[in-house]
């Protein structure tokens, strides 16, 4: 019988064991099993270390089964290689699509005077990333200029009562969770679950006069990490946007 690549075998069982990490990171969170953070240490576990060590016991299994060696475990190496190689080629393009994403998660349309977080979420916060603007250090708002030099203040041509009633019917249509309704403030809070890792971010809208009409800023933070890969900034365009359409 012939001998068996014990790298082959590892890289084998590796690179199954980081696809399912990858899978059960995500569907725990989407089931309630794991809270976020949790899932999404799972997950990264498995398409990073995963993926290094199954690219890394697949290349030995390979060379350890080439022709003439005599020894078995060529596909299960392959199998190793292979599965390393797809998450690696994920990785590549993920970091491709984000690069220049600067590792900040408090975003807001007014740099000069963002908009402010009420005490019951400062209360809620307690444990979590702060609420006092820019949170992740004095650097914050000159990254957001680089990164994301589009977001500015929303002027709209119709009274401050009007913008409130469309930004509180715009936070409705893109189905944010309404936490703080006020009209005679001119303020409204809410927060937003992220998708795939249920990540959960807050969001505090803010409508003013101007002139004839009324300007609308809107403040985006991330209540854990320290980044968040450009999903507040998407975020606040995602208001922006609905908000402009709303008549």
């Amino acid at each position: 019988m012939p001998e068996r690549s014990v790298a082959a075998t590892l890289a084998a069982i590796i690179g199954v064991l980081a696809i399912a990490a990858v899978a059960l990171g995500v569907l725990g969170i989407q089931v309630g099993a794991f809270s976020p953070f949790a899932g999404f240490r799972i997950f990264g576990l498995g398409l990073v270390p995963g993926t290094l060590l199954a690219l890394v016991f697949g290349g030995v299994g390979l060379f350890q089964t080439r022709a003439g060696t005599g020894r078995a475990g060529r596909g299960r190496a392959w199998l190793g290689t292979a599965i390393g190689a797809a998450q690696l080629a994920f990785l590549v393009g993920f970091g491709a699509q984000n690069a220049g994403v600067p590792t900040i998660h408090d975003i807001t349309t007014d740099l000069d005077d963002p908009p402010a977080f009420s005490d019951a979420l400062r209360e809620q916060r307690r444990d979590h990333n702060g609420v006092d603007y820019p949170d992740g250090g004095a650097g914050v708002p000159e990254a957001q200029r680089a990164a994301y030099p589009d977001l500015a203040p929303i002027e709209l041509e119709v009274a401050p009562e009007i913008a409130f009633e469309r930004a509180r019917r715009s936070v409705e249509a893109l189905g944010w969770t309404l936490t703080r309704v006020d009209p005679d403030g001119g303020r409204l809070e809410a927060y937003d679950v992220t998708r795939i890792f249920g990540f959960v971010d807050d969001v505090v809208i803010r409508v003013r006069p101007r002139g004839s009409g009324s300007v609308v800023d809107v403040r985006s933070s991330s209540r854990v990490g320290r980044g968040d890969i450009g999903a507040n900034a998407a975020r606040i365009r995602r208001f922006r946007d609905t908000l402009r359409a709303a008549g």
